[in-house]
């Protein structure tokens, strides 16, 4: 059950930070993250895992949506005034993400794969949404090398915050990081 309120909830917040930064304001995605993150945080499995994730989260949506601010592929609605940086509903929305690492999207730990082929769909799909839906973001033409540059970004940070939760999850287990299982013997 609580994978379907993780999901319910990302949506939620996905929704706040959209519509809002539509209308020109960045605080309602933000807003729904602290809540989604209390929520999460109050029920997790892990605390110091989904602190982990949400700084993984973080700096990857800093990384990827900044450098395509900075490259002119991508312009953002509410974003910081005169600063060329992924805006702070942005950030909102990709902490949201990674903490659904250790609740809905939970299996994709193990199948990382799999969550290579979901970031790489599902990442331009939720900005094309965005764009189109709300006028939340805006793509340079031709369109298709932002949508291009945002497939090959999340098909590469999806698998690395399921990575990361599953090592934390793995480490807090066994006392020993996931890395360092094989080879020891008795």
């Amino acid at each position: 059950m609580r994978s379907w309120l993780s999901l319910l909830g990302y949506q939620a917040v996905w929704f706040a930070a959209v519509i809002g930064a539509g209308r020109g304001l960045a605080w309602p995605g933000v807003l729904a993250m602290l809540v989604y993150a209390a929520a999460q945080l109050l029920l997790a499995r892990n605390v110091r895992v989904d602190f982990g994730l949400m700084a993984a989260g973080l700096l990857l949506g800093f990384l990827l949506d900044g450098a395509l601010i900075r490259c002119g592929l991508a312009s953002y609605a509410a974003g910081w005034p005169g600063l060329r940086l992924a805006p702070a509903w942005v950030l909102a929305l990709w902490v949201t993400f990674a903490l659904t690492c250790s609740q809905s999207l939970r299996y994709l730990q193990s199948r990382l794969w799999l969550a290579a082929l979901l970031g790489l769909l599902g990442g331009p799909l939720a900005y094309l949404g965005a764009a189109r839906g709300w006028h939340a973001v805006s793509f340079a033409d031709p369109a298709w090398r932002g949508l291009l540059a945002l497939a090959i970004g999340w098909a590469l940070a999806t698998p690395t915050l399921a990575w990361l939760a599953r090592r934390g999850t793995t480490t807090l287990h066994t006392g020993v990081p996931h890395h360092s299982t094989r080879g020891i013997s008795a």
